[in-house]
């Protein structure tokens, strides 16, 4: 925010600067439901932030001593006995705990160190087009175009890009209204019919004329700085794809949002800005995400012939792009200071089919990643390559385990105890670097989180690995 606020002060000395201002100031009427709740990292350097700090290397260390040294799978072991299948499932599933703790460690080290890329200044900021595909998303389209004209960017230089994809409600009307609101600044675009996000985003880039091309869901809303915060790292010619930060919009809607809210913290802050450290996100998320144009149009044809399996590839256009990206031998990484607040499901049903979506897109893509790894640099492949074995272990170990554990448990009921403290434990831990980043009590719906989707959403990953080659987008 210093940097930000320096930016401002030296484009408020020129003409420039002071019209920008004042448009920001003016045209920066979106609602914001949640402005109690920051949604910036928190200040660094305090005592309360060693003291998180030193909470947290204290939680890991405590989670390795009862994986390892206190064998948190030795009842299970013992239990066995003769059943030698057993030992067969429990003997990896140590072995790939000790891994997950090492690869935690690595995590949390590299998620202290991290920094944000310094942001463009409104002197050099190069030309940027925003592109918002937009189907069905009525009033909230409104406030998503309007929270980029009053961006903090040079409007000689900005154009907002508004892909209508074929609405059947009153979503073409409130992108006519604002676009009214923004002459020169906003361009529309309607399609006739519907013609999925990915042909959107494609109309969106072939007439980008901007460097950079900037996409924001419909249902979501930007900070002023976040454009400027998007357009830093591409000062590296290396850079080829950026993604930002993504929190909940609407978390006041009910326990879920307020749930998700803490998993974004962890899965697009923490997973993220890890991954950054190795140049290597695995994907750019589509409610804000910065791409360099020049390289897009390289993978754009790739991209929107994508198939698998011999299917036409619909959803998960952001993870797609980000693997063709990095195919071509451009980095991608994570950038905390652009952040984007984005509308998530409040009903388990709707929760459902947003992780179906994204869980089927990950299997897609992680298949696709396996070859494109080892064109990375090989710093970039080792830890890139120990990441993934680790990660995508927990798959068949993990619900190798928990069948393991169901039976076990008619044995001995009070596996049962242990199991749900292990839950509570890994969750506590997790919320301490959820309290690092934001100073909230929220944090408590992390704790519920973890005991929510252990028994409410274990299914959805092997289903969706069963049906992956569904093209439903089920939430559009």
């Amino acid at each position: 925010m210093i940097r930000l606020d320096a930016a401002v002060q030296r484009a408020q000395n020129s003409k420039e600067g002071r019209s920008m201002a004042q448009v920001m100031r003016l045209n920066n009427s979106i609602p914001e439901p949640d402005a109690d709740q920051s949604v910036e990292s928190a200040p660094r350097a305090t005592a309360m932030d060693w003291m998180l700090r030193g909470a947290i290397l204290l939680g890991l260390a405590f989670i390795v001593y009862v994986t390892v040294v206190g064998r948190l799978f030795h009842p299970l072991l013992r239990a066995a006995g003769a059943d030698s299948w057993v030992r067969v499932i429990v003997r990896p599933s140590l072995l790939w705990a000790m891994m997950g703790s090492l690869l935690l460690m690595y995590r949390t080290v590299v998620w202290l160190m991290y920094k944000p890329f310094p942001s463009a200044s409104p002197e050099d900021a190069p030309f940027m087009s925003v592109i918002i595909p937009a189907y069905n998303e009525g009033a909230m389209v409104r406030k998503s175009i309007e929270s980029v004209a009053s961006a903090f960017y040079p409007r000689d230089r900005l154009e907002i890009l508004v892909v209508d994809d074929g609405s059947t409600d009153d979503t073409w009307d409130h992108i006519r209204d604002a676009a009214g609101r923004h002459p020169g600044l906003v361009t529309t675009v309607r399609f006739q019919q519907n013609r999925g996000k990915r042909a959107a985003l494609e109309t969106g880039f072939r007439r980008a004329r901007g460097k950079i091309a900037v996409t924001i869901d419909s249902d979501s809303v930007i900070q002023p700085g976040t454009l400027l915060a998007l357009a830093g790292p591409f000062r590296d010619p290396r850079i080829g794809a950026v993604a930002g930060k993504v929190v909940v919009y609407n978390r006041a809607q009910g326990l879920i949002p307020k749930m998700l809210q803490v998993r974004f913290v962890l899965s697009f802050d923490f997973l993220r800005a890890t991954q950054s450290a190795y140049r290597t996100v695995y994907c750019c998320p589509g409610a804000l995400a910065g791409y360099r144009v020049s390289v897009v149009r390289q993978v754009l044809d790739a991209w929107m012939n994508q198939k698998f399996l011999n299917t036409r590839c619909t959803y998960g256009e952001d993870r797609a792009l980000t693997n063709f990206i990095l195919e071509r031998g451009f980095d991608a990484v994570y950038q905390r200071s652009a952040v984007v607040r984005t509308i998530v499901p409040w009903t388990y049903q709707k929760l459902c089919r947003m992780y179906l979506r994204w869980d089927r897109s990950y299997v897609r893509e992680e298949i696709r990643f396996a070859r494109i790894v080892w064109k990375r640099p090989l710093k970039c492949c080792l830890i890139a390559f120990f990441d993934k074995v680790v990660t995508n272990l927990r798959f068949p170990v993990g619900y190798a385990s928990l069948i393991l554990l169901v039976i076990h448990s008619m044995r001995d009921p009070a596996s049962i105890i242990r199991l749900l403290f292990a839950i509570g434990l890994v969750s506590s831990v997790n919320m301490l670097y959820y309290l690092h980043s934001e100073r909230s009590w929220d944090f408590v719906y992390g704790i519920f989180y973890s005991f929510f989707s252990f028994f409410t959403l274990f299914w959805i990953f092997p289903y969706a690995a069963a049906t992956v080659r569904s093209r439903a987008w089920m939430t559009r």
